[in-house]
Formats: structure tokens, sequence, C-alpha cells
């Protein structure tokens, strides 16, 4: 059996096969952006614009949970990939599992310290006694299903490690749909207001969560089995595993190693960084927008920022789908293909940006209808400010995969460099002077300005590291 059979990431991809193998993540970072913003869409519609707006104010712890998994499942997947490349899979399969662990035991310490201080971390995110209570009712639920949220964002990035994107995305899928029927289960139909959103979200991460542990459990238990055959029968149910499209990577008893999560961390840097900068310039926009336009200022830029999440899935699960690609091929050492890779990604997010960039500009007052057909002060605000916001499309999707590259590379500091100045080095400089000038279009002018600059500095990284990497 060759390398190409026994291993998905050693296929000698071409452009139609490459965007196929990252097709499923692109679809599964897109329904998780659906099912994220399909609460705001309730809550705006059935509930009201000051709960919309609440939403926002506790946003940024959301950011935090999401941001460690993400740091460890990105990272990690970058160790693990290129430990799989180099032909160490048992060495693979047990930092897996430790980095899935230490992801469960630090989501359980987010819900115990979270729920302790609950009231002083939502005045501190800068509440009103208006969107207190709503705050306070949407973020205790939200913390007491952080572990699951902490699983399904390293299952989302692992399933593709282990070759099986498919599956991540039929879960996605499934979480998704799960928690538009919830949110018109609990919120419409029962009454839940706010609280009906938090639950239909929780059992979205739910979903996930646990079929993704039950499935490499599975592959664990097989594996095991395996061990206490013969070399030849153990050979041969390891060779039927493969055809079968069993993973390579399962549970095992994993050896404490503070060397791989420290540089699954490191690794992974960047998008930490990014979940970390987005809760800041999510507290910077409401306190902004607060002072100068209100609650309805709150919640015109939670409708904005809510579809810059779910227009920016595309960028990131294209680069989540082809990141192990990248890992796997510069350990293996592979460079033909590595930058045949690279060529491919870097012509696909051209193309894909310029669509983003067109539907959001076109589209902007729709998707303001959406959100805010009850109250025409906050659509007439959101329209506005699409107008301008969407110049931002056009840049962003060369930062998020050069970011998602560098990590790929396990160069965390170019990642994390790039991921920082993008989404808060830059816009933080930009949203504490332009509306001293501009008013409400300063805070509109932000984002495009920031992804410029980060642009600029993109350019010179990838030209630094050239050599290096040979990506081009």
């Amino acid at each position: 059996m060759t390398e190409t059979q026994k291993n998905p990431l050693a296929e000698n991809f071409d452009a139609i096969s490459l965007i196929k193998f990252a097709f499923p993540s692109m679809v599964m970072m897109l329904f998780m952006g659906l099912y994220t913003i399909v609460d705001t869409i309730f809550v705006a519609r059935f509930v009201d614009t000051n709960a919309l707006s609440s939403i926002n104010i506790v946003c940024p712890v959301i950011n935090l949970i999401v941001g460690l998994g993400t740091m460890l499942a990105t990272g990690g997947s970058a160790v693990v990939a290129k430990k799989m490349g180099n032909g160490n899979t048992e060495e693979a399969r047990s930092n897996f599992t430790l980095i899935v662990v230490t992801g469960a035991v630090i989501g359980l310490l987010i819900t115990a310290a979270g729920l302790l201080f609950l009231d002083e971390i939502i005045w501190g995110l800068g509440a009103s006694e208006v969107l207190f209570p709503y705050c306070r009712d949407y973020l205790a639920i939200q913390l007491m299903f952080a572990a699951f949220n902490m699983m399904q964002v390293l299952y989302q990035n692992l399933f593709v490690t282990a070759g099986k994107p498919a599956l991540g995305l039929a879960l996605a899928v499934l979480a998704g749909i799960a928690n538009i029927v919830f949110d018109y289960v609990f919120i419409v139909l029962l009454q839940m207001g706010i609280k009906g959103a938090a639950v239909g979200t929780g059992i979205g991460y739910m979903i996930p969560a646990i079929i993704g542990t039950l499935f490499f459990l599975t592959g664990s238990r097989y594996g095991a089995a395996d061990s206490e055959c013969g070399d030849q029968i153990a050979a041969d149910r390891k060779e039927g595993a493969l055809l079968s499209g069993r993973s390579k990577l399962y549970f095992c008893v994993p050896k404490m190693d503070v060397c791989v999560l420290l540089k699954s961390c490191s690794n992974g840097a960047s998008e930490m960084v990014s979940q970390c900068s987005a809760a800041v310039t999510t507290f910077l926009f409401n306190v902004t927008m607060m002072k100068l336009l209100g609650e309805d200022g709150v919640a015109a830029i939670t409708v904005i920022i809510y579809s810059q999440f779910l227009l920016t899935t595309l960028y990131i699960g294209f680069s989540m789908g082809t990141a192990p690609v990248i890992s796997y091929n510069y350990g293996s050492g592979n460079v033909k293909q590595l930058k045949k890779t690279v060529r491919i990604c870097c012509r696909f997010v051209a193309g894909i940006s310029i669509f983003v960039f067109l539907f959001s500009l076109l589209g902007g007052e729709s998707i303001a209808k959406v959100f805010a057909e009850n109250n025409r002060n906050v659509f007439e605000i959101t329209k506005n400010g699409f107008i301008i916001f969407s110049f931002s499309f056009l840049l962003s999707g060369c930062n998020i995969f050069s970011s998602a590259l560098f990590t790929a590379l396990s160069n965390g500091k170019a990642s994390a460099a790039i991921s920082f100045l993008r989404t808060f080095g830059f816009i933080t400089a930009f949203l504490l002077a332009l509306p001293k000038f501009l008013k409400v279009a300063g805070v509109w002018l932000a984002a495009p300005l920031a992804e410029l600059f980060t642009l600029i500095l993109t350019v010179y990284l990838l030209c630094k590291h050239r050599k290096q990497y040979n990506y081009f």
C-alpha cells in the first residue's frame, strides 16, 4: 500500500482535489457561523434589540473560550500532522489525546471561574443597567457549556488532521440544524427569550463534542484489540481499517509532555491572539458605539460583527482545511508539493475575497433588514455601516490565510504578528483615533484600514521567509 493510500494528507493534490479536500472544512465553518448568527437573528426578531446588544456585550467571554480551543487545536494539529508526516504515528496519537484532555479540563475551569465571578465580569464588559439582566441570563448558560464548546472547536481541526473532514462537516451541519430547531422551540414556542438562545447554542456545542469523543474512543478500542493479536493479524486488521476509512488517530493513554502543550500553544498563539483581540476590539466597538449612538449603535455593530464572522468563515474554513496538508508536506520534505499547494491556496483566496467583498457591498442592506426589520434606526445605521466596512473583506482573506500558513509551518511568531496587528494593534489604534474626528464613519473605517496595513506586513513576511520554507 502506498503512502498516499495510507494517509490522505500525502495525496498529490491539484487545484480541484485540494479544494475538494478543504470544502468540508469550509462548509463546516460556514455552518458554525450560521448557527452562531442564528442566535442573533432569532433574538433580534423575536425578543428585542436590547437583547441583541447584550449578546455582543458578553461576546468577549465567548471569544476567550473559542480562542483557547482554537489555539490548542490549530497549534496541536500542526504538531500532530508533522509527526504523522515524519512517520511517528504512535507519538502523534499520544500528543493528540493529551491536547484533547487538556482542552476539556480548561473548559471546566472556565465554567467554575466564570460562574463564580459572573456579575463582576458583566459589569466589567460595560453592560448598562438596561442590558445587565439580558447579559446575565445569556452568559450564565453559555458558561455551563464551556467544556463542550472547547471540545467541538478542537474536533473541527483534528478531524481534518485525522483525514476525516467529511465527518467534521456532517457534525457541523447537524449541530447547525439542531441549533436552529432548538432556537425556534425555546425562543418562539416556549417564549424563553435570550435564555432559549443560549440553551440552543449549547446543545449545538454538545453534538460534535459528544459524537467526536465517541468516534475517537472507538478507534482507541480498535487499536487496543490490534495490539493483543499476533503481528500478522494486527497488520491485516490495520490494512482492513485503512481500506474502510478508519482514522489513524484515536485516543490512547497519553504521556504528559509539557513541551508538546507549550509547542501547541506557541504554534496556535496567532489564533488565540486573534480571538482575544476580537474580544478587546468588540469591547471597544461596544463602548464607542454606546457613547455615539446608545443601545441602537451597539445593536448595529453587533449585526456587522456577526456578519463579518459569518462571511470570513470561508477564509477560515479553507485555511483550516489546507493547513494539515501544508504541515504534512513540510514535515515530509516534499518541497514540490508544498509549493504547488501554496500557489493553489493563494489563487483560491484571491478569488473568494472578491466574491465576499461584492456580496457584502451589494447585499449589506438585505443583511441589515434580516436583523433590524423592526427597528428603523438600527436598520439605517447598519446599512450605512456596511458600505464602508465591506472593503475589509477584500483584504482579510490574504491575511487570514497567511497567518494560518505560518502556523502550519510551525512559525508561531510570524503568524501571531499578523493576527495580533490585524485583529488588535491596528484596529485598536484606528478605533481610538478615528471616531474623535469622523464620529461613526471612523468606527466603520477602522477595520478596512487595519486590514490594509496588515496586508503590507503580510507581504513583507512572506517575502522574508520565502527561502526558508520554499513555499513559492
